[in-house]
């Protein structure tokens, strides 16, 4: 058994000093691993990948990322850490896009490797055509994000933080603000990158996906994982009284598998 590429170690994380958005939190992520982490609103989801991708200080624990620690109690880093050096190891996608609208979509994708790589400009532009190619998007690299669809800007969020060939994948919500037409073309993106051995964290809702991709599933509750363990069990049997009752709030069919 190899050595977790991640691990979070007791990770509190507080707004206001007495109520806890993290409670504790301890997880250990491996190489190609897919980890769906559900729950119901507010319980922590966000703030949990947030703090991974060092845009939130801990109070308590400690974050480790290939046994360095890169998350201590009380600053945004531990003693050291260069966050822009991280981040292209672990690539963040939000719900929101965030793609620079006065950029069409190579320059969007080109300016990451550029600014922070100082990659070879014609390189990094060559794959970018090939990412955007594997996501169905070649034709639209000299579009603008006001000429896409929301599923098409947010492959294009998706091809961004693979521009950095990062480690691991944090996808925070991705499909949420989406009508559901374009959701099936964002998960088919992520479900390719799963077969392909990222190593991946999602925030999801869609519990068909997170059934049909994960290796795992981390229940929270209150700041609090409550229950993990491997997908199909999770989702056939439940341990606790708390995750039952969450399922029994969806209505879902597990989609078949390859």
């Amino acid at each position: 058994m190899t050595d977790p590429i991640l691990r979070l170690t007791d990770v509190v994380k507080s707004y206001d000093g007495k109520t806890r958005a993290l409670d504790e939190i301890s997880l250990s992520v491996n190489r190609s691993e897919v980890i769906s982490i559900i729950g119901p609103s507010g319980c922590g989801k966000s703030t949990l990948l947030r703090t991974v991708n060092g845009l939130e200080p801990i109070q308590g624990g400690s974050i480790r990322f290939h046994d360095r620690a890169v998350a201590a109690p009380g600053t945004k880093d531990a003693a050291g850490t260069k966050w822009q050096q991280v981040r292209q190891q672990i690539g963040m996608v939000f719900q929101s896009y965030e793609l620079f609208p006065h950029l069409d979509v190579i320059d969007n994708l080109l300016l990451g490797p550029k600014v922070v790589q100082k990659a070879d400009l014609s390189e990094a532009r060559e794959r970018g055509l090939a990412l955007l190619r594997r996501v169905g998007l070649e034709d639209r690299a000299d579009a603008f994000p006001r000429q896409l669809s929301g599923g098409q800007k947010q492959r294009v969020a998706i091809v961004r933080a693979l521009m950095m060939q990062p480690e691991i994948m944090l996808l925070d919500e991705i499909t949420a603000s989406l009508d559901p037409e374009m959701v099936r073309e964002v998960l088919d993106v992520v479900l390719e990158l799963a077969r392909d051995g990222m190593t991946m964290l999602i925030v999801t809702h869609e519990m068909a996906f997170a059934r049909a991709i994960s290796d795992r599933v981390v229940f929270m509750d209150a700041g609090r994982i409550v229950e993990t363990g491997p997908a199909e069990p999770f989702f056939e049997h439940p341990r606790t009284e708390r995750a039952r009752r969450f399922l029994n709030t969806f209505e879902f069919e597990a989609p078949e598998k390859d």
